[in-house]
């Protein structure tokens, strides 16, 4: 299903490396792609992200720099990835300055290319995929293996921007599944986008 080459410029580190409120929205309609171990590639766009920042009670890292979260005190362009509830693995892109610890929870994607064997064979099914935190590292084969890989080509994981010509539109809301910080408006996802994990 789709095109699994190369389509669009790579995000660099340095884009990322901006306050997690500015990147969140920003990387709706950018494309992650994963590359397994035999040179497979798969591939989703973006269309669902949450913001994590300083200060925020939700964060990982708001009380201190612990081994679990210390990859987000590390420069931008770093992938974060914890499992929650014993089961579930959680896909997050480091962005901010070096030693601000701030990330993105990568919600959902439209998967764009996965081998044939993974395909379900129906639109609908194949839109809710990756519809979720934990359907969208299982599909793509992430977990904490990945913990502070670079995203960059040649990696396991790398960013494409966004086609120029993608103008998406886009909700800002609160987060989900919190029971601190819930008031903060800093989930983002695309209208009427059937991948969205929550509809």
């Amino acid at each position: 299903m789709g095109n699994c080459t190369q389509s669009t410029q790579i995000v660099e580190p340095s884009w990322l490396a901006r306050p997690s409120t500015v990147v969140a929205p920003d990387l709706l309609g950018c494309t992650i792609v994963r590359q397994l171990a035999d040179g497979k590639l798969l591939r989703g766009m973006i269309v669902e992200t949450e913001a994590y920042a300083p200060g925020d009670p939700a964060c990982h890292a708001y009380r201190r720099q612990t081994p679990r979260n210390e990859v987000m005190f590390g420069s931008a362009g770093q992938v974060y990835v914890y499992l929650i509830y014993g089961m579930y693995h959680c896909l997050n892109i480091v962005t901010d300055r070096d030693q601000v610890p701030s990330a993105v929870l990568i919600r959902a994607l439209q998967i764009q290319c996965i081998p044939p064997e993974l395909d379900p064979g129906t639109s609908f099914k194949r839109d809710r995929l990756a519809a979720g935190p934990g359907k969208l590292c299982k599909v793509l084969q992430i977990d904490r293996s990945l913990n502070a890989t670079p995203l960059k080509l040649g990696e396991p994981l790398w960013l494409e921007h966004r086609s120029p010509h993608l103008i998406p539109e886009v909700v800002q809301t609160t987060r989900i599944g919190l029971t601190k910080g819930v008031d903060l408006p800093w989930r983002w996802y695309l209208k009427d986008c059937p991948a969205v994990s929550k509809l």
